[in-house]
């Protein structure tokens, strides 16, 4: 942390007072920033969306939803229509008033993009959204739709742009002229393959935080991170798996550093192809998860700081305690179940054979995060044990993300995203070629039966219906394999000597940089 002049560049241009030598928060990330356009995805990161944008409510940790940009709401008698009334006094960062017409106005790009939004429940439940007076506006959707308000706190991609930074044509999804929300921060710079600067948001409705500015450094390496902290050249490390290796939090961490672990925010998996190739047999599903020995992996490779998986979301998560019986680590039942399958190992043989066919299969992780490669590298010798041959394909993140969604993948990790999607949005998104759930459970006979379940527990109103929908939803996917599960993973935070205060936020894509402040 160390006084240095606010940049310039995008202040001056939003009307904001500049203010020379601000106490400084450095912090660090692998890219850039992004546009940080509120209504669209990668390459904007999400934390940084966080700090820009608001909501007209917030998820809290409790699991609870709170007022944000809304005080208060009301739920009509047939479930269908939310009429919100809108926080007084609030504006923009350059000076604009928040109001109903910029809500209304933020839902109608939203809305117009439909198309890029289909993973998300609300954009299929919405029947409109309009203004109903200068401080009110009222949703209304199709049937009633229960997950609205989790899915209104989202971090994208329902928060609120100013009017005057959309584009000419009205439509975000064009690009805007600048990332101009509510929030606490605004950003002033950035530099590509450098840094991004956020300054203050000084007419911030709320409480303000600490620090006048954040300097977020792009550092790709974990270990090149972990030096930086060491050397005071970043004052913090935040985040899920990648930020720095477990085995290096653990000896900063031993060295005194203040740091901890999140409790377990979402599960990291692998999904397993249903339709094609070898994994297209329940027996080789079977047997993968048996093969997986996920304690030596939480041991040897995340030091302790993650939890074994035995389901594709912890008991923990809503309507997701159901008794499920666990694949438990047994290599010899892999084996029976292989042998049984007609999946032999010749004499000799370290690869299993069927009607000529190896039993040889391919794991896709993104090349740039390190503990995904040695998770792949582990599963990879556990499999072999059984006689089943596994190529590691390391694919940089765009081609990663475009073979979950194009379905190139005998297996590929994959992430249940945690609260407050979880399980409401995340098993909605299985409906749509977004991740790569849809293209794992494509070749179930019973996908036609999980995607009407899908949609009906969504408007479902009988809390004894709903818990009955998603009881068939996850028992069929645990059933049939079509997931490994491997970890319930935690963020991890260290700090360096000049600050303190940091907590965990409320998602795993939250930073709360509003809880740090100067360690003096």
């Amino acid at each position: 942390m160390k006084p240095i002049a606010v940049a310039l560049a995008l202040a001056a241009g939003l009307g904001l007072a500049p203010a020379l030598h601000a106490e400084t928060l450095d912090f660090s990330w692998p890219l850039n920033v992004g546009p940080l356009n509120p209504h669209l995805y990668s390459p904007s990161q999400m934390f940084a969306q966080a700090m820009v944008y608001e909501g007209l409510v917030k998820y809290r940790p409790d699991g609870t939803v709170a007022p944000a940009l809304a005080t208060h709401w009301t739920v009509s008698p047939d479930g269908k229509t939310v009429t919100f009334t809108l926080r007084d006094g609030v504006s923009f960062s350059d000076g604009e008033p928040f109001d109903a017409a910029a809500v209304e106005m933020n839902f109608a790009a939203v809305m117009g993009n439909g198309a890029r939004h289909k993973w998300l429940g609300l954009m299929g439940a919405l029947a409109s959204v309009r203004a109903t007076g200068p401080m009110t506006v009222e949703i209304t959707t199709k049937e009633p739709y229960y997950p609205l308000l989790q899915e209104l706190s989202l971090i994208r991609p329902v928060r609120f742009l100013a009017p005057d930074a959309f584009p000419d044509s009205g439509q975000s999804a064009d690009g805007i002229k600048a990332p101009i929300g509510t929030g606490p921060w605004v950003l002033s710079e950035s530099v590509l393959g450098e840094y991004d600067v956020f300054i203050r948001n000084e007419s911030y409705w709320g409480p303000k935080p600490a620090f006048d500015k954040i300097m977020v450094k792009v550092i790709a390496d974990p270990n090149t991170r972990a030096i930086a902290l060491e050397t005071g050249e970043i004052d913090m490390i935040y985040g899920l798996e990648g930020q720095i290796t477990p085995d290096t939090f653990q000896r900063l961490k031993d060295a005194g550093y203040e740091s901890g672990t999140s409790k377990p925010l979402e599960t990291l998996a692998l999904a397993l192809n249903t339709g094609k190739g070898p994994t297209a047999d329940l027996a080789v599903r079977k047997a993968i998860n048996h093969a997986l020995n996920k304690d030596a992996m939480v041991a040897g490779i995340f030091y302790g700081t993650q939890a074994r998986a035995d389901t594709l979301f912890a008991p923990t998560v809503p309507y997701a305690d159901i008794g499920l019986v666990p694949y438990g680590y047994d290599p010899s039942a892999a084996m029976a179940l292989l042998d049984a399958a007609g999946w032999t190992l010749p004499d000799g043989a370290k690869l299993r054979m069927k009607e000529g066919r190896p039993l040889q299969i391919d794991l896709v992780y993104e090349a740039s995060d390190a503990v995904m490669k040695s998770v792949a590298e582990v599963a990879q010798a556990d499999l072999a044990a059984v006689g089943i041959g596994v190529t590691l394909a390391a694919a940089e993140e765009t081609e990663f993300y475009g073979r979950q969604q194009s379905g190139n993948f005998s297996m590929i990790f994959n992430s249940t995203w945690g609260n407050p999607y979880d399980p409401h949005a995340f098993v909605s998104s299985m409906r749509v070629p977004s991740h790569a759930d849809y293209q794992a459970q494509l070749g179930l006979q019973e996908k036609p039966e999980i995607d009407a379940a899908i949609g009906a527990v969504l408007v479902s109103t009988d809390e004894a219906e709903r818990q009955a929908s998603y009881d068939y939803i996850l028992r069929t996917l645990h059933d049939e394999a079509v997931y490994a599960p491997l970890t319930y993973a935690t963020a991890i935070r260290v700090l360096g000597k000049d600050v303190t205060g940091l907590s965990f936020g409320a998602t795993s894509n939250e930073i709360p940089f509003e809880t740090l402040r100067p360690a003096r």
